[in-house]
């Protein structure tokens, strides 16, 4: 079987409003967990006790990918600003 080669460059990574999406969504599982307690009875009653636990588990992982998110923004606005600094003082 031969190997597989890309037949053109992949394209660059989208950046966007990375941190502001991760809260976003940390927010709505939060909201669904709240919107949900109170049908914890019913979810009960019919064995799916998981879909109440769910939303929370999702807000506690949306919780570390806020922290990882705001260390990977400063991370990359301090290489850009090191990028700058470098530059500017190698010019002059």
């Amino acid at each position: 079987m031969a190997k597989w080669t890309a037949k053109h460059e992949a394209p660059e990574p989208l950046e966007g409003p990375v941190v502001g999406t991760v809260v976003g969504g940390t927010v709505i599982w939060f909201v669904i967990f709240l919107a949900q307690a109170a049908f914890h009875g019913w979810f009960a009653d019919r064995d799916l006790i998981w879909w109440y636990w769910t939303p929370l588990a999702g807000t506690g992982l949306g919780l570390i990918g806020i922290w990882y998110v705001r260390g990977r923004d400063a991370a990359l606005k301090r290489h850009a600003a090191e990028q700058a600094a470098g530059t500017s003082s190698s010019a002059a």
